[in-house]
């Protein structure tokens, strides 16, 4: 079984980590949660995140290093508030953070920060990427070097205001019986600055082949997408929202169509699941996040690491979102 997870980081709140392995170290990229005064609603204003800090790790047992901060919301000409969960992709020497933030109109736009370090400090392109819309970016790199953003969260991070292609100040989701929204992907421009192509769904089938539904709260796509790759299959994991689980789905290329497989982390105190999945001189670990140390305060979490195993047929075992140090 795996080991218990524990918290890296206790002297500020941490979440939404993002982990990679650059120049030999294991580095995490969460959101810096703050106590901002903002009262709760349903758009998440209360989660009112202004930079982002850098961590790393030579190892997963030992001292968890803080880079301070790698940027501020004030070095973002274009940002208003909000920077939540971002994530840091590499490519000739240079280290790109993919982050969301509301623009003037209150919109998330995605934007990009360039360092010549994976801990920064970054400097922000003077406008976000062109045509993107929403929150919770990840990127993949295949093997033959293609680079991957997915992106996407429905409530707070507006994905339901495109479901026509579009933006519209419009919160309602699908009917219940249509297949549920989809978390987004695109190839990287070869500057790493834009969309590479016309971004596409990433679809979830169930065991049958057919899109999972609105309705089906247990298993659909809410929000912080991620892919991985086990012994040459494709593993997109994501959050279930209102439901508190963690789950994962296997397909056969970075686009997709995957097929659900299971949960892999069960709720955690608190309301948000926000992840990343990495290996690591041999081992793999999933990065979560819970609200434990604040005492359950929703937006004050703090981020965790704990084993993840992989069973004889690929599928991943459940890890209890509970246990703890």
């Amino acid at each position: 079984m795996p080991k218990k997870p524990r918290h890296l980081v206790k002297n500020i709140y941490t979440a939404d980590p993002r982990a990679h392995v650059y120049e030999g170290k294991l580095y995490i990229f969460p959101s810096h949660d703050i106590e901002s005064g903002i009262p709760e609603d349903d758009t998440g204003a209360h989660f009112n995140m202004r930079d982002y800090h850098v961590y790393s790790m030579d190892d997963v047992e030992g001292e968890c290093t803080d880079h301070g901060v790698a940027i501020d919301i004030d070095d973002v000409p274009w940002a208003k508030r909000q920077m939540w969960s971002n994530d840091v992709a590499c490519k000739d020497g240079k280290y790109y953070m993919y982050f969301p933030a509301k623009d003037k109109d209150d919109i998330f736009r995605i934007g990009v920060a360039i360092s010549d370090k994976p801990e920064g400090p970054y400097k922000a392109m003077p406008e976000p990427m062109k045509g993107s819309y929403s929150i919770d970016q990840s990127v993949f790199v295949d093997d033959d070097g293609t680079q991957y953003l997915y992106w996407g969260g429905i409530w707070g991070g507006q994905l339901q205001r495109y479901k026509n292609g579009k933006y519209e100040d419009n919160d309602d989701l699908r009917d219940p019986d249509e297949p549920a929204l989809c978390a987004k992907i695109t190839k990287l421009s070869d500057d790493m600055l834009e969309f590479g192509e016309e971004p596409r769904d990433v679809v979830v089938l169930d065991a049958y082949g057919k899109p999972l539904l609105t309705n089906d709260e247990n298993r659909r796509f809410f929000e912080a997408p991620w892919v991985h790759k086990y012994k040459g299959k494709y593993y997109f994991s994501y959050s279930t929202g209102n439901t508190h689980l963690l789950c994962y789905a296997i397909g056969d290329n970075p686009y997709g169509p995957f097929t659900y497989a299971g949960v892999i982390l069960t709720p955690v105190v608190g309301w948000t699941t926000h992840h990343s999945i990495v290996e690591y001189k041999g081992k793999w670990y999933l990065f979560h996040h819970d609200s434990k140390p604040s005492g359950g305060k929703t937006w004050l979490r703090s981020m965790k690491v704990v084993d993840l195993k992989y069973r004889e047929d690929g599928t991943i075992e459940t890890i209890d979102g509970m246990t703890d140090e």
